[in-house]
């Protein structure tokens, strides 16, 4: 499974990098957040989903869920 965030969408609250600070991490060069993995690991795909799906702006996309 793999997981991105799109830059135009992102609204930078952070909820993702709390939820699952393995996978997502706030850049605050670009006031965003970015996916740290290429490969989103067995143990946080529920949380990566969740992430997504709790994204107030939709701008986390999951692959392979």
């Amino acid at each position: 499974m793999k997981a991105s965030v799109d830059k135009e969408l992102c609204m930078g609250d952070r909820n993702c990098n709390i939820l699952c600070p393995e996978v997502f991490k706030y850049d605050e060069d670009e006031l965003m957040s970015v996916v740290l993995v290429d490969e989103i690991s067995e143990k946080h795909k529920d949380l990566v989903v969740q992430a997504a799906e709790e994204c107030p702006g939709g701008a986390i996309s999951v692959e392979g869920a």
